[in-house]
């Protein structure tokens, strides 16, 4: 597509242009008279009476007019919230049932452009195409050589010439606006010819079959590396595709759009899927999703969904991926502020705008469309918000804010649509058209947001991190890890997601009712469907344990100290402040400095094995830890080791404990607390049902038990019937099944915990290390 050759070349076509415009005018004006006409008189009652006849009219006029229209009214044929259901029908006859050209042309443009007879290349091939669309139609065919059956498409005599001449046409009017636009509201930005040229050049694209060719090969092999199921693309024979032919694989199936409203509601979850790996993850998509480019597949062996036709295709950078991972997360939130951000990353709005005009008018215009329905949904929600009831007040009241809002955005908003999302948005429109046809209150940011969810866990990019930080910090945590965020994330990215306002966004700081087991979630953490999510969970879950001891250890020794001895004297030191041989933490894996040094250590496997049961064995083994020898006093080595606890880490401290509360029970609680050092039955409570054979005391343990303290027994028990012992057997009993995959992702995990909670205290001491060495 080169605008300039084409405009030369039609500024000397002066006849030819006038001849178009006399057609086109001849084709819609008689349409435009009718339809004026029922209105005058019979108004709406009298149009929807005729609707039938219009929407066959409608077609019609669009195949006369030839490609161009065609493929506006594929578009439209999808939008049962824009249409009724009569112009539906017809238009959805554009998609592969156009009038055909000559078959006798056809089979000679095959020869022509193979440079053989039909007869060396196919053993049969159909005597009539089996569909026809605007731009092409297709034959089915049997190859000679392997007796495969193919499609075989064919482009249509002059077509590039009646494509480049509506072009130009639409490039001139498009410069007319552009030129009020630029009159009449000079702080708009858009580039509305821009927009035009980038549309323009995916459909001259489509004409290059050979290039289509290469798209869907190069579709099929990204969708294959990701892993993507129950799709299917065909394979091309690229050796005997031109520019105006294109032979690939012939698959049998329906069309999605003849599929009852079940079947669609359950195939557009596996398009959809796809459609945001194209976008999200792969950047390459499928910008012509229609109907009649999706196909029910008879052979499921393959997959459910064949896609067709990738003539038009866009790419998206990978920076404008992430802009938009995070639109739709901070869509689905309701968090306008933010998306703000995302939309001048985006280039929609200027760095300079004014951001209390903006975050009103967003909540108005992307609040109804967030909460799905189409269309008549979304005028329905905006007539409720601006006030128009049925009363005379009402509807120029309403009609009057929202005037003055249309204003506001013209005048105080310079917004522009940047020229790839010509291609976006006609892929959105198509596939959530379909959709809506399945499910009427389809809503595609929320439907999106599991798959964005799944992504976040996953991919460990700092970009996809820091939107994973901005869901699970944000929300006035106080710059805190939130553990409802966290568990509302994994619910979504498994499928249940928390509602909020209807169900129309998203709640972050609320469980859904229908939340997935405890069990289900910790498998799903050692996927890797959820490496990004462990990356930044190891490093909290490192922090939180060091907090956590630092606050045992302290209880610890001010329980001892108050057991021990006061000085006799008050000139002596305390028994805490005499230094006394201990051994000191260095840092894992680097070496001592001191003459002599103690390796501790123990693997992860014999670690774990002790929750998990006999023969679990759990993946990782952890590394030899170094102790120093030196001479400190306890209350320094305290001090240095796990220094006092602020006031905000004192909080954190309490949300975990309430965490653990509930989930895991009070005796938990108590144990992560620190609370055992004055309570040791609170952990025995916890630690001898877990760590008994099976979950049962042995006979001799309990008989034991029961001499030393009557009445104990029956304390365990109770405990071990009450909701945190069935939430610790939980765990239990999923750490017991897991897999040997799931296993060593388990280990590696702790290690890279023990190691950070290790580091950090060697970190703490070694000041007391090297002090002691210079002594």
């Amino acid at each position: 597509y080169d605008k300039k050759l084409i405009e030369q070349y039609w500024e000397k076509q002066s006849g030819a242009l006038n001849r178009r415009w006399t057609e086109f005018l001849g084709q819609s004006v008689p349409f435009l008279t009718k339809v004026a006409g029922y209105l005058i008189t019979g108004g709406i009652d009298e149009l929807q009476a005729h609707d039938v006849e219009l929407a066959r009219d409608a077609r019609i006029i669009m195949e006369k007019l030839g490609p161009t229209y065609i493929k506006l009214g594929q578009t439209l044929s999808v939008r049962p919230d824009v249409l009724p259901q009569a112009a539906l029908d017809e238009l959805a006859i554009l998609q592969d049932g156009v009038k055909p050209f000559s078959s006798a042309v056809a089979l000679r443009q095959i020869e022509a452009e193979l440079k053989q007879p039909l007869g060396a290349l196919f053993s049969e091939i159909s005597e009539e195409p089996v569909a026809a669309a605007s731009l092409a139609q297709v034959y089915r065919a049997r190859l000679a050589s392997t007796g495969e059956y193919v499609a075989i498409k064919v482009q249509r005599p002059g077509i590039q010439e009646t494509v480049s001449k509506d072009l130009y046409v639409l490039r001139r009017a498009a410069e007319v606006y552009q030129g009020l636009v630029d009159r009449f509201a000079p702080q708009q930005r858009t580039d509305y010819v821009a927009l035009l040229n980038e549309w323009a050049v995916g459909f001259y694209t489509e004409l290059d079959f050979t290039n289509e060719g290469k798209n869907q090969m190069r579709l099929k092999r990204l969708l294959e590396k990701e892993e993507v199921k129950d799709v299917y693309v065909p394979h091309v024979y690229e050796d005997l595709c031109t520019r105006r032919i294109l032979v690939s694989e012939w698959i049998d199936g329906v069309k999605l759009s003849q599929c009852d409203p079940k079947e669609i509601r359950q195939l557009i979850e596996i398009g959809q899927e796809c459609f945001l790996v194209q976008l999200l993850q792969v950047g390459f998509f499928h910008s012509d999703p229609h109907p009649g480019n999706l196909l029910k597949m008879n052979d499921t062996s393959k997959g459910k969904i064949a896609l067709l036709d990738f003539g038009l295709m866009a790419s998206v950078k990978q920076e404008d991926i992430d802009l938009m991972v995070n639109s739709i997360i901070h869509l689905a939130n309701k968090d306008y502020p933010s998306l703000v951000d995302d939309f001048i990353g985006l280039n929609i709005l200027p760095a300079d705008c004014d951001r209390s005009k903006v975050v009103p008018l967003m909540d108005k215009a992307l609040s109804p469309y967030v909460k799905g329905g189409g269309a008549k949904k979304y005028e329905e929600e905006l007539r409720r918000m601006y006030g128009m009831d049925d009363t005379a007040s009402g509807q120029i009241g309403g009609f009057q804010a929202m005037t003055q809002d249309a204003l506001t955005v013209l005048n105080d908003i310079p917004f522009s649509i940047p020229p790839y999302f010509a291609l976006l948005a006609r892929a959105i429109v198509t596939l959530e058209g379909v959709a809506l046809s399945g499910n009427p209150n389809y809503g595609i940011i929320m439907e999106a947001y599991p798959f964005v969810a799944r992504k976040l866990l996953k991919e460990d990019r700092p970009e996809i991190q820091r939107a994973l930080q901005q869901v699970l910090y944000g929300g006035g945590s106080g710059g805190k890890l939130g553990s409802e965020r966290l568990a509302v994330l994994l619910n979504s990215a498994m499928g249940v997601v928390a509602k909020q306002q209807g169900g129309a966004f998203i709640d972050l700081d609320s469980i859904p009712e229908d939340a997935v087991s405890l069990g289900s979630a910790f498998k799903f953490l050692l996927s890797n469907r959820t490496a990004s999510l462990r990356s930044l969970l190891i490093e909290e879950l490192a922090s939180a344990s060091d907090l956590l001891l630092r606050q045992a250890a302290r209880k610890a020794a001010g329980s001892i100290n108050n057991r021990l001895p006061t000085p006799p004297l008050p000139f002596l030191p305390r028994p805490d402040q005499i230094p006394i041989p201990l051994l000191l933490p260095t840092l894992s894996g680097a070496p001592s400095s001191a003459s002599e040094s103690t390796e501790i250590g123990e693997s992860a496997e014999n670690v774990l094995e002790r929750v998990v049961g006999r023969g679990q064995n759990i993946g990782g083994t952890l590394g030899r830890f170094t102790l120093e020898p030196a001479m400190v006093s306890p209350e320094a080595f305290l001090d240095s080791a796990a220094p006092k606890l602020t006031r905000e880490e004192e909080l954190y401290a309490l949300s975990l404990k309430d965490l653990a509360s509930t989930t895991l029970g009070p005796e938990a609680a108590a144990v992560i607390a620190g609370d055992t050092v004055t309570d040791p039955a609170a952990a025995i409570r916890i630690f001898i049902p877990l760590l008994a054979s099976g979950g049962t005391m042995a006979p001799e343990l309990k008989e034991a038990l029961a001499r030393v303290s009557p009445g104990f027994v029956a304390s365990i028990e109770e405990a071990r019937d009450g909701g945190g012992a069935e939430a610790a057997g939980e765990i239990r009993e999923v750490l017991s099944n897991l897999s040997t995959q799931e296993r060593q992702i388990l280990g590696e995990s702790t290690e890279k915990v023990i190691s950070n909670v290790w580091n950090r205290v060697a970190e703490r001491v070694a000041p007391l290390a090297r002090s002691s060495r210079r002594r």
